[in-house]
């Protein structure tokens, strides 16, 4: 395997130094399995936390400096002056997340309710969700429907379309300038028998006909096993439908696990298209997000450990040497065309990426550095008292 040259090496740590991931609001609160919530220790009690916590991955790692919110779990009395807050910590207000799908109305569905009565409700907190983004001065309207049936006629499944369609017109019409409705699918779950939205094909009909300020969101763990995302970020790249990832990893579905803990060759071949496809720079308008529970392990460790994956498997898709590899795709030469992906992937970038944190002024290893910080210590001290945040369940 040849050695990247000089002139490679800086041109993969160019694009780095531009890497963004957004981090969750949710990811540092407590979370749990359908059975059980695991309280941790320092946990934030409320969305300034949240954003405290955040800044601190920022700090760290340097390309997570921003932070998604959802609604109603990150709802305050002044969303101008939570913005100066995360101003003041060095990160900004991302992404809000809509949540109709934890209100007793919405057992049958929100945005989709054979109900009118509850599919008004449903949509006005999508229009106050856009309101928010207005104080907030974020961009981007995350969309997830849990709607769907459960057993065949329970309702018409082109009804349901027709109401989705018609709350998303409305919601897309109230955008203002610069911001973006981002629509997510999901295969299956809480509905079992057929999902409102539960592929990209559906979600990428309703984006188009919507118009260009609507695109589709892409959870790396809404899958069934076995599906090709690669090919799908390739599709709706070519076709300038791609808006934001959510990033997690799962074994079997929505497991929603640090990403590329469970399928690290995956977040590589992903990545690669995204390199292909000219979108890992800002400018090219993907928001790159985690969409992550931390059950099990230390909140803010993981979501560093998240970060770095992210970037160990960008590092890699940015060492496929392109000329290589397209010979060979034009030769076909079937085992050096995947030998050229497979030399990069089988690098070691962990030197060159500790190289660039020196460059920025950074610890070249985070989660050592958030370790000697003191960080949790001060945190499990100052927030032993009050209601720690949680997502509800």
């Amino acid at each position: 395997m040849t050695q990247p040259d000089a002139q490679t090496l800086e041109r993969v740590k160019r694009a780095l130094r531009a890497q963004r991931i957004e981090t969750p609001s949710w990811a540092y609160a407590n979370s749990g399995t359908r059975f059980k919530v695991f309280p941790q220790e320092g946990v934030p009690r409320n969305p300034y936390e949240k954003i405290a916590d955040a800044a601190v991955v920022h700090q760290l790692t340097g390309v997570a400096p921003t932070v998604a919110l959802h609604i109603p779990w990150d709802r305050v009395d002044d969303y101008a002056d939570l913005a100066a807050y995360a101003a003041d910590h060095g990160v900004s207000l991302g992404a809000i997340n809509a949540n109709v799908f934890q209100d007793n109305d919405y057992k049958l569905g929100s945005v989709t309710n054979p109900d009118p009565g509850v599919r008004r409700k449903a949509i006005d907190h999508l229009l106050e969700c856009v309101d928010i983004m207005d104080r907030t001065g974020s961009r981007d309207l995350k969309l997830w429907f849990s709607d769907g049936t459960n057993y065949p006629g329970q309702d018409d499944i082109r009804a349901r379309q027709d109401r989705l369609a018609a709350a998303l017109r409305e919601t897309y019409d109230r955008l203002g300038e610069g911001q973006r409705l981002l629509l997510e699918y999901k295969l299956f779950e809480p509905a079992f028998y057929a999902t409102d939205v539960p592929d990209w094909g559906t979600a990428y009909a309703h984006c188009l006909q919507l118009g260009p300020k609507a695109q589709v969101v892409i959870d790396t763990g809404h899958h069934a096993p076995g599906t090709n995302i690669e090919f799908i970020v390739a599709i709706l790249l070519r076709a300038g439908k791609l808006g934001a990832f959510d990033f997690n990893s799962r074994f079997y579905a929505d497991d929603d696990l640090m990403v590329g803990s469970a399928d690290p060759f995956q977040l590589f071949r992903i990545m690669h298209e995204i390199v292909r496809g000219d979108a890992l720079a800002p400018e090219a308008g993907i928001a790159f997000m985690l969409d992550q529970c931390h059950n099990i392990e230390p909140k803010i460790p993981a979501i560093i450990r998240s970060v770095l994956n992210v970037q160990e498997a960008t590092a890699k898709a940015l060492l496929v040497d392109p000329e290589t590899l397209a010979a060979a795709q034009q030769a076909g030469d079937v085992l050096g065309a995947n030998a050229a992906l497979m030399d990069a992937y089988n690098t070691d970038v962990r030197p060159l990426l500790a190289e660039l944190r020196t460059d920025l002024g950074l610890d070249p290893d985070p989660m050592a550095a958030y370790a000697r910080s003191g960080y949790f210590e001060k945190i499990r001290a100052e927030r032993a008292d009050g209601q720690q945040a949680g997502w509800g369940a």
